[in-house]
């Protein structure tokens, strides 16, 4: 549960550092942004924070990941969702 003291501002240039993370130093961009289901360019939108990461993507970020949304919004809850 959210309590009054959370604020509701995402900063998108740190979700885009996780997203980063997530993708590791291994993996390009373009073959990244095909297992998620976008393109070459939004990929890089989203990793340099100037585009907002809609809710199905992600998931798919989750899910690929096994983070949970609320790491990749805030950096909080390290938590594995599952293997």
């Amino acid at each position: 549960m959210c309590s009054s003291k959370d604020t509701t501002a995402v900063d998108w240039t740190a979700v885009g550092r996780r997203i980063r993370e997530i993708r590791g130093l291994h993996v390009s961009q373009t073959e990244f942004a095909s297992q998620i289901g976008v393109s070459q360019g939004q990929l890089s939108r989203y990793e340099q924070g100037q585009s907002e990461v809609g809710a199905e993507v992600l998931l798919r970020l989750c899910r690929t990941s096994g983070k949970t949304i609320e790491w990749l919004l805030t950096g909080g809850d390290k938590l594995r969702m599952r293997k």
